[in-house]
């Protein structure tokens, strides 16, 4: 074969056997482009998670600021409340049991107040307001308030001896700690003394 001839399939056999320019050049592009459509996708995925997380965090809070609005919107009513209840528990103990026995009228009258107490406390206790009466119980600074203490060496130290005052919570919170006596002088009952206990409920309320 003359010189003529190899040069004149020299052209066709780079064309066959190797690549192209320009075929590189596109492989190269659309794996490029592959990779930048794989990165968006990423990020795109990225941004809908967050949105999804923020989406549900913004529905429990929603939530729970519609609970606390329910369970919570009559707590200053039902505060005022118990005020009135106090002021006629007031009056019916100034009613000596005497002046009720000897007199018919009075006797009626105050138990007409008692009646109007006890249905006031009833529908406060279906708003979700509930009495504390802690009598017996170890004194919880979160519920009860200390007055005073009693020495009494028979009963664990640290317990509610004498409700001087009932409380009142609403839902979880405490509408008004109970006013109580606590005993001093008998063994631990798992906490530290009343006294400090007192301290830290004063510290809390102030």
């Amino acid at each position: 074969m003359s010189e003529q001839t190899k040069d004149e399939h020299a052209p066709e056999e780079n064309a066959t056997n190797g690549q192209a320019p320009e075929a590189a050049n596109t492989q190269d592009g659309d794996y490029e482009a592959l990779v930048r459509l794989m990165k968006e996708n990423e990020e795109l995925k990225d941004k809908v998670l967050r949105a999804a997380a923020e989406m549900e965090n913004l529905r429990r809070r929603t939530a729970r600021e519609i609970h606390d609005a329910r369970n919570y919107s009559v707590a200053n009513f039902a505060r005022d409340m118990l005020t009135v209840s106090d002021n006629l528990q007031r009056a019916l103990e100034a009613v000596p049991e005497e002046a009720k026995a000897a007199d018919p009228g009075l006797a009626a009258l105050a138990e007409g107040v008692e009646m109007t107490e006890r249905s006031m406390l009833s529908a406060l206790e279906r708003h979700g307001v509930k009495k504390l009466d802690p009598a017996g119980e170890k004194f919880d600074p979160h519920f009860h308030q200390a007055m005073f203490e009693v020495p009494n060496p028979d009963v664990p130290a640290n317990t509610v001896v004498q409700v001087v005052q009932a409380g009142y919570s609403i839902g979880e919170r405490v509408l008004r700690p109970a006013m109580v006596g606590v005993s001093k002088g008998g063994p631990k009952n798992g906490g530290s003394d009343a006294t400090a206990e007192a301290e830290q409920s004063g510290q809390s309320e102030g």
